[in-house]
């Protein structure tokens, strides 16, 4: 009996031995987890988090909208904060799939721009709004590149087209020069944001025509009327295409002069004019007869 006691006493210390051992195992395996866990999260506070794409649109859009807003206000000291902000979160996200290599270099370069007009050392505020505007449009044509705000300029940019057609028309190569100018101005302002959500070689395209109908006036022999009509009609196109319009859409054309038609010509129009009359008149028969009670 005594025996029995000894080996079931000596049983017990054992168990006891080795259940203290693997708790100090268990203990050390959670410090050193605890441990590298706080070194990873020493590590994460040291260097951002790479946003991804779309966070990254979203709050570059919301930076550059909360700026666009300082700077209307003159908020000197909040435009540059907001302008730090903007840098960084440039530089700690991924746009990957969003734009293209053209797109990135056009969205660095229109921040690079507004860094050097608020670090200017004389305030410009046309030169800050101007800025601000094109940095708006590129972060909003990144973030919502199916409807993009820079399309809200078609219609002006068909007004510039029709004033040079007006000015062409009329031999006025002042009035050219006049729409043209406008027009370059306005393009300047939204091309950040074309390059962003279009494909280069349409930008390319519509920036050819832009340079060439620009100069034209200025050659040693200026082009005729009918050329200068040909070259608007050429950017008509180039316009639609860059806006993504469709080729039957309202052309923004001045009519040309109008000619005079003699009496036959006028007695064709009537006998057009009847004609259709006529068979309007017999459609509006038959469908009322369609709509007799039985």
């Amino acid at each position: 009996m005594p025996r029995r006691r000894y080996i079931v006493l000596t049983g017990l210390i054992v168990c006891w031995l080795l259940a203290g051992m693997n708790g100090g195992i268990v203990f050390a395996k959670d410090a050193n987890a605890t441990g590298g866990a706080a070194n990873g999260g020493a590590g994460q506070a040291a260097e951002a988090p790479v946003l991804t794409g779309r966070n990254g649109a979203e709050r570059l859009e919301q930076a550059a909208e909360a700026l666009y807003s300082y700077v209307l206000e003159g908020d000197v000291v909040k435009a540059r904060q907001e302008s730090a902000e903007i840098t960084r979160i440039f530089e700690s996200s991924s746009f990957e799939g969003l734009t293209s290599v053209e797109g990135i270099n056009a969205l660095s370069g229109v921040i690079v721009d507004l860094k050097a007009a608020l670090a200017a050392a004389q305030i410009d505020p046309e030169k800050w709004e101007a800025a601000a505007a094109r940095l708006r449009l590129a972060a909003n044509s990144l973030n919502h590149p199916r409807q993009p705000m820079w399309q809200q300029y078609y219609k002006l940019i068909r007004e510039d087209l029709n004033d040079m057609e007006q000015s062409a028309a009329a031999g006025k190569p002042e009035g050219w020069k006049t729409a043209v100018s406008r027009l370059q101005s306005r393009y300047d302002t939204i091309r950040h944001a074309v390059v962003i959500s279009s494909r280069p070689e349409t930008v390319n395209a519509f920036d050819s025509w832009l340079s060439y109908a620009a100069g034209i006036t200025s050659s040693a022999q200026p082009p005729g009327r009918s050329r200068l009509l040909e070259i608007v009609s050429y950017g008509q196109d180039a316009v639609r295409v860059l806006f993504g319009k469709e080729r039957d859409e309202p052309a923004l054309s001045l009519p040309l002069a109008p000619r005079e038609y003699g009496a036959w010509g006028l007695l064709g129009g009537a006998f057009i004019i009847s004609a259709l009359g006529y068979a309007a008149y017999r459609k509006y028969r038959g469908e009322r007869e369609d709509l007799k009670p039985v």
